[in-house]
C-alpha cells in the first residue's frame, strides 16, 4: 500500500473561472483552490503579483491543477 494519499482531481474549469475572478479582482481563487494556501494569500494581497503573476497562472494552470492532484501544492 502506497504511503501517499489520493487527492481528488481539481475541476479545470473551477480553476478558469476563479482564475477569471482575478481578472476582476478577485486575485489567488484558483490558487486557494488547488491548495497553494500561501501563494494564494500573495497573490489576493498583491493583485496576482501586479497581474503579472495572474497571466503567467494562465499559462501555467493546467500544470497547477495536475500538481495538486498528485498532492504538490505549495
Amino acid at each position: 500500500m502506497s504511503s501517499t494519499a489520493l487527492v481528488p482531481r481539481k475541476d479545470t474549469a473551477i480553476a478558469y473561472l476563479l482564475w477569471i475572478g482575478g481578472l476582476m479582482g478577485f486575485c489567488g481563487l484558483h490558487r486557494l483552490y488547488m491548495g497553494r494556501y500561501g501563494s494564494g494569500i500573495l497573490w489576493f494581497l498583491t493583485g496576482g503579483l501586479c497581474f503579472v503573476g495572474q497571466i503567467i497562472d494562465l499559462v501555467m494552470m493546467q500544470r497547477m491543477i495536475d500538481d495538486s492532484a498528485e498532492g504538490r501544492g505549495w
